[in-house]
């Protein structure tokens, strides 16, 4: 499945993710500090944000009123919400999109259809819905979306998956297909390979019978990491320190050098990756986590003619027709990833 931290972990989850947390791993409270959208079916609670800044100082629990059931209206009743760092940024104020304030926080989630509109067509009471788009503010108990907003996705995946299933895959979906004209047995490297989009790449990636070279920080249980991201599908596995290394020569005679590169942290992560990259490669940047400039050297550049790209899920959406990624699923590859990341061909 996707990992999502907000959901589970070793550690307790703090008060917004505690919020966060599926119905069915929420803590009962007492009933007076409860909230029960049956008993009150015209209000419901929403992690609400009125002025950019920190999250853990400028998100309220409030209570919204529901509003009333239009005739292309969805009321849905959401299931389960992840916090990405996206989520994060757009509440800081520092996101490519930014909502009208006062705005409910979330970017993802996935939800019950409880009642539609008479001129609804797409979705019906029981199905489970996604958004279409960032910025439609999933950190609510209920909401009344228009059903443009709104993606119907199996109800057979598990709900942490359903939860996060239109940004981290499409991501990686995307920056695999859009890029290079990879082949079975050709090579791709990342790094922040055990976030999100990384494991979502291994999957999809060894689906398309495409070798992974996946980058992580070295940390005390690193063996651990390496043999979960190896049960996703992860060909290598090496840390910053290793890719470093001179030894990593003698790695590449028996490996493909990597026709591109997925950067999600920037700094000298970015740089190692490019320096690994095949000729005429693409490095393709979409975060970056050690808040530091990507430095390429003049000479990969010029004499490897190395290519470095951008890439953010939003804007494709935007630069695309809905239609073309708001399909019925395809056959499933990796449980979960399927045409709503706009599938050029069955995977």
């Amino acid at each position: 499945m996707w990992g999502c931290g907000a959901f589970w972990g070793a550690r307790a989850p703090s008060q917004l993710q505690r919020w966060l947390l599926p119905a069915s791993r929420r803590r009962r409270r007492p009933a007076a500090a409860s909230f029960s959208a049956s008993a009150e079916p015209s209000r419901v609670q929403a992690l609400v944000y009125g002025h950019h800044g920190d999250p853990a100082k400028v998100v309220e629990l409030k209570n919204l009123e529901l509003a009333a059931v239009g005739g292309s209206d969805v009321h849905v009743k959401m299931l389960a919400a992840p916090i990405n760092p996206s989520d994060i940024n757009m509440i800081q104020g520092n996101y490519g999109l930014l909502p009208q304030l006062p705005a409910v926080g979330g970017n993802e989630g996935v939800g019950q259809v409880v009642a539609v509109g008479s001129h609804v067509t797409g979705v019906k009471p029981g199905d489970w819905v996604i958004p279409a788009n960032a910025g439609l503010g999933t950190w609510q108990t209920e909401a009344v979306f228009s059903e443009d907003a709104l993606i119907g996705v199996p109800r057979d995946i598990p709900l942490q998956s359903a939860a996060t299933l239109g940004v981290n895959p499409c991501t990686a979906y995307r920056m695999l297909m859009d890029f290079e004209q990879l082949r079975p047995g050709d090579s791709v490297i990342q790094n922040a390979s055990n976030s999100g989009v990384g494991q979502a790449v291994i999957q999809i990636a060894a689906a398309l019978g495409l070798r992974t070279i996946n980058v992580v920080r070295d940390r005390p249980d690193i063996q651990k990491l390496m043999d979960r991201l190896k049960n996703l599908g992860a060909d290598h596995v090496v840390t910053e320190e290793e890719l470093r290394k001179p030894e990593m020569k003698n790695f590449f005679k028996n490996v493909p050098q990597p026709r591109l590169a997925l950067n999600c942290v920037g700094g000298k992560s970015s740089t190692e990756l490019l320096r690994h990259l095949a000729p005429g490669g693409t490095m393709v940047t979409y975060g970056g986590m050690a808040k530091q400039p990507v430095v390429a050297s003049v000479s990969l550049l010029i004499f490897k003619d190395l290519k470095l790209r951008g890439f953010w899920m939003s804007q494709w959406k935007k630069d695309h027709n809905p239609g073309k990624w708001m399909m019925a699923p395809l056959p499933r590859v990796t449980q979960e990833a399927s045409a709503y990341c706009g599938s050029d061909r069955p995977l």
